[in-house]
């Protein structure tokens, strides 16, 4: 099973009301939420750690988990509010505005996080989770304490409006990093991560420097792109598709990215130590074409697999 950590909260989305006035309509969603949704509907077996609040969103949130096949024994149920995240759109492209002071995905402790007898094949980590203490260092404890057992994933899915102590946060991902197998960031992540370059080989050398971790590039319509150990060794276009928005797309190529590896027993430390080209490249196809459906309509709409 891969477990997912981090975020759960309501896209409140830009929709026109029945008579014609400006609204926003509430959606399921949150980058780590997403990238289990997206799992579940693939048909992997996937559960989400995350805070859910007692409220109607709360409700709401666990509802669209279960539906979707996802496993819902890890939730921690917390009395603060769902966080709520007001989504901007401008050329299909989003930015958002969150409300999550003391939220329930915000405020979870160590001792909220799954139990020792609970093993994970892959964990999944990334998101606004990693800004906001004390969610933030439970992320932090849980990889230092499961690395070295399960295939770790990371993708910071940076937002940096929401980041309020940058030389914390920096460091906490840095850490995150360093103990990752698969790091994926979009171009915009990592231009932010390494600024100042234009060569992605120095931002990635940079980032990772000798660690063997598999580190995978989003590029939006140019498609994405594997390095290992600082080369470049796969690289994939996007499929062509009318595009209605990009909410969820990074997260649906996660999920499409991790379940053809497990489709292909490559989910291990050992294969991101050493990937067989093959694989990766089928893995990459898979993701993109997965995140094609997903922007192709409104809202982190994520594909089932009989639509793949």
């Amino acid at each position: 099973m891969i477990l997912c950590c981090g975020e759960a909260l309501i896209d409140m989305v830009p929709e026109m009301s029945v008579s014609g006035d400006s609204c926003f309509a509430p959606k399921v969603g949150g980058a780590v939420f997403n990238t289990a949704v997206a799992l579940g509907r693939m048909s992997s077996q996937v559960a989400l750690f995350t805070g859910v609040s007692r409220d109607f969103f709360g409700n709401y949130l666990k509802q669209e988990l279960e539906n979707s096949k996802v496993n819902t024994e890890h939730l921690s149920y917390q009395n603060g509010p769902t966080t709520l995240a007001f989504v901007h759109l401008k050329n299909g492209r989003a930015t958002y505005t969150f409300y999550n002071e003391s939220a329930a995905d915000t405020t979870l402790l160590p001792e909220n996080s799954p139990s020792a007898e609970f093993q994970f094949k892959a964990i999944f980590f990334g998101g606004i989770s990693l800004c906001t203490n004390p969610t933030a260092s439970t992320m932090l404890d849980i990889m230092r304490k499961r690395s070295d057992h399960s295939v770790t994933v990371l993708d910071p899915n940076i937002r940096p409006s929401f980041i309020s102590h940058e030389e914390s946060y920096r460091n906490r991902l840095n850490e995150m990093i360093a103990l990752s197998d698969i790091l994926k960031v979009s171009d915009e992540d990592l231009n932010w991560l390494v600024p100042h370059h234009e060569d992605i080989h120095t931002q990635i050398q940079e980032l990772v420097g000798p660690l063997k971790a598999l580190v995978l590039i989003t590029k939006g319509s140019d498609g994405a792109e594997a390095f290992h150990k600082g080369q470049k060794i796969a690289q994939v276009p996007s499929p062509q598709v009318d595009v209605k928005d990009t909410v969820g797309a990074g997260d649906t190529f996660n999920a499409g990215f991790l379940c053809s590896l497990m489709q292909n027993d490559a989910l291990t430390k050992q294969y991101c130590r050493s990937p067989n080209l093959s694989v990766l490249n089928e893995a990459l196809a898979y993701a993109t074409k997965a995140a094609s459906v997903t922007v192709s309509r409104k809202g982190a709409n994520s594909p089932w697999h009989s639509e793949m």
